[in-house]
């Protein structure tokens, strides 16, 4: 048993790193990411879930027909989720000593996700899924690359994963529903 290191450094050590580099913040000595980089794949996540809010957001406006209302009410929904993430999103950023990348100029291009209107209710509904799919991949990625060098990025992405991924369920679900209605029309 002798041979076995502490679990944690001692306290002392603890206490005198804590008191080094005290403008990092959050971002201690034992941070063993690379920030920039985690910085950077943190902003496209922020694009791509501001992305979301406004195409989500446009076919809550843009929702009509007979079923509209419930569907509606879904994307409002998804909008507003997808705005809280992207709070969640800059918030780390900043934890990170970055800067949260809100330019308009150049949101869709550093987003995964597309911006894309449809023009009925049901090519919303797949438009929605396809970013949902989008964003389930790449969140992954970047869960998998992040792994144990930064837990709070990490878990915090994860956390935004598993809502993605009700989300295309939800998305899912509703183009069904829009099918079988599409099918009793007939």
């Amino acid at each position: 048993m002798s041979d076995k290191q502490p679990f944690l450094t001692d306290i002392k050590t603890i206490r005198e790193r804590a008191r080094q580099h005290i403008d990092d913040g959050a971002v201690t000595a034992g941070y063993d990411a690379e920030r920039d980089t985690v910085i950077k794949l943190l902003n496209e996540a922020l694009a791509t879930e501001i992305v979301c809010v406004l195409r989500y957001r446009r076919h809550y406006f843009m929702a009509k027909g007979p079923n509209s209302k419930s569907v509606a009410d879904e994307f409002l929904a998804h909008s507003n989720e997808e705005q809280g993430h992207a709070d969640q999103i800059a918030e780390r950023i900043v934890q990170l000593g970055g800067e949260p990348d809100l330019s308009p100029n150049s949101l869709t291009s550093r987003s995964h996700a597309e911006y894309v209107e449809g023009t009925s209710l049901s090519d919303m509904i797949k438009e929605n899924l396809v970013a949902e799919r989008i964003a389930i991949d790449t969140y992954r990625e970047i869960v998998q690359f992040i792994g144990a060098k930064d837990p709070t990025s990490r878990r915090l992405m994860e956390s935004i994963l598993a809502v993605e991924e009700e989300h295309a369920d939800e998305m899912l679900d509703l183009l069904s529903s829009q099918a079988d209605e599409t099918d009793k029309k007939h």
